[in-house]
């Protein structure tokens, strides 16, 4: 049976892909991953007994297995289906522990969590955005409008106000944390 698995066409694949520059054979890399992709997923239905876990199996082993194909990381090409059923091992194990470390922590600590209320997104107040950039000093509103209802990188706002983009960036700040002041004071003036 050995002997079969370094004839196979998995093997002579899996030669091809680790005797080609790398990338270069994407036709026997495909043909390599329809022939033991059903192999990985068995393995994880097998073992995850998660159809949507096999399919994460599956894909996260195959593509392991032709990265280690294309950099020659794989000493012995011909045993590649002894490679993947390896990684599909290894990788069960491995999402078993994240499970159980995943579980105990939410055991240890899932009471003290809250859960997000995402049932209404806070709104904006379009008018007292309004008022409040009003407020700001006509540089700060300037850089304001410019970085983000223009969508200008520091260094375009830079060139056309004839600042230094550091400064842009500076006054930026400087100008949000004003706006943010003025809308949780309600728009009072100050």
């Amino acid at each position: 049976m050995a002997d079969l698995d370094l004839d196979g066409p998995e093997a002579r694949l899996a030669r091809c892909i680790a005797d080609a520059p790398a990338g270069e054979a994407t036709e026997a890399e495909g043909q390599l991953y329809r022939l033991l992709a059903p192999r990985a997923r068995r393995y994880g239905l097998r073992h995850l007994r998660d159809e949507h876990a096999a399919a994460d199996l599956m894909q996260h082993v195959l593509t392991l297995t032709i990265e280690q194909l294309r950099s020659g990381a794989l000493r012995e090409p011909a045993r590649v289906v002894s490679f993947v059923l390896g990684a599909c091992r290894m990788t069960v194990l491995e999402m078993r522990r994240s499970g159980q470390r995943r579980d105990a922590l939410l055991g240890r600590y899932g009471d003290s969590l809250s859960i997000a209320d995402i049932a209404e997104p806070p709104r904006l107040d379009h008018d007292r955005m309004a008022d409040c950039l009003q407020r700001l000093p006509e540089r700060e509103r300037s850089v304001l409008v410019m970085s983000f209802y223009e969508d200008r990188s520091a260094d375009d706002v830079a060139d056309m106000l004839g600042l230094r983009p550091g400064n842009v960036r500076v006054i930026r700040h400087r100008g949000i944390a004003k706006l943010r002041t003025c809308l949780e004071s309600g728009g009072r003036r100050s």
